[in-house]
């Protein structure tokens, strides 16, 4: 019976002995599988923070997350990054931007640079190029650009567009708001743009009122003698504005050119003209005519005032003189990039 009871005894211990063997295993299973999930989270997360610890203080690691240079092997965080990848870099880029316009702004010069009738573009060259305006075009060819300006219609609009026309040139005709909404003689000058621009010129930007363009510091007021040009223009059936602006008197600023940038346009000089605007006081047809032949230079953009009786009067001649010179005429849509 002792021995019976002594058999038990040993059973039951053996039973009890498996059981807790069994739960010790498995809790040192669930160890195991915690302590593997937290190396694998270390290994995902704390490994690049350590890394960055050593170059950035504690406090910078939001901001180089933010830009992506925490790097991971992780398919998780890879996976995230790739998610927000389009979000942050819109982020990026409309920063600098934003930063950009603001510096530029304040550090641009308002100071008014003057343009001569037979002038070098050597002293602001490098300011040209940075916003695209243009003094000359493509110097390596014997080509000109012709250019009018049209402050108001004098009656000879009709004759030049003539002369052209037979001649087969085309050009472009810088035009101010008071020109598109204006008249001449009772006759709209609606009719002229049309002419215009059926005939294969193009129409440019000369502003609303005609002034020193460095004296519209305020950008709402700068954009304004542009645009309200533009709009005028663009309301005239089958006419559109061309993204071309010739500042008025030729004077500019850094300012002023990086507002009409930003506009879309590109500022249009010149690298000839003379003093042909004084409707008052028009210059003889053979000197003037003489005065533009011998100053001709390959790749200039030659400005003409179309208020001018006498350009109108040598328009045809000076053409044909040209061309026998060697000379082929192409439109600022061809300048070079």
């Amino acid at each position: 019976m002792i021995k019976k009871k002594l058999a038990l005894c040993i059973t039951l211990s053996l039973l009890l002995s498996g059981c807790g063997m069994a739960n010790e295993n498995q809790y040192n299973t669930n160890i195991d599988v915690s302590s593997n999930g937290k190396i694998t989270s270390d290994s995902t997360t704390e490994k690049p923070i350590e890394d960055l610890k050593s170059s950035d203080k504690e406090e910078d690691i939001p901001k180089v997350k933010s830009d992506l240079k925490v790097e991971s092997n992780s398919k998780t965080e890879s996976e995230s990054k790739v998610e927000s990848t389009p979000k942050e870099k819109s982020t990026s880029t409309q920063k600098p931007t934003t930063t950009k316009v603001s510096s530029n702004i304040s550090s641009l010069s308002t100071k008014a640079i003057g343009w001569s009738w037979l002038y070098s573009t050597r002293d602001s060259a490098e300011l040209l190029s940075k916003y695209k305006a243009y003094g000359f075009g493509d110097t390596s060819k014997k080509i000109i650009y012709l250019t009018f300006d049209e402050g108001y219609e004098n009656g000879y609009t009709d004759s030049i567009l003539d002369t052209l026309k037979a001649n087969n040139v085309h050009a472009t005709f810088f035009v101010t708001k008071p020109y598109v909404t204006g008249s001449f003689n009772g006759a709209s000058n609606t009719y002229l743009l049309k002419r215009m621009s059926n005939e294969g010129h193009i129409i440019g930007n000369h502003s609303v009122h005609h002034k020193s363009m460095p004296t519209f510091t305020d950008e709402a007021a700068f954009n304004s003698e542009i645009t309200q040009v533009e709009d005028a223009v663009n309301n005239v059936p089958g006419c559109k504005m061309s993204k071309y602006f010739r500042p008025p008197e030729g004077t500019f600023s850094e300012l002023s050119l990086y507002y009409t940038q930003k506009l879309g346009y590109k500022s249009i000089f010149f690298t000839l003209a003379y003093k042909d605007y004084d409707v008052d006081n028009q210059p003889d047809p053979a000197s003037s005519k003489a005065k533009l032949l011998k100053n001709t230079r390959d790749g200039m953009i030659c400005l003409l005032h179309a208020v001018s009786k006498t350009n109108a009067t040598i328009l045809d001649s000076l053409i044909k003189d040209w061309k026998s010179q060697g000379y082929e005429f192409k439109t600022l849509d061809e300048l070079p990039s």
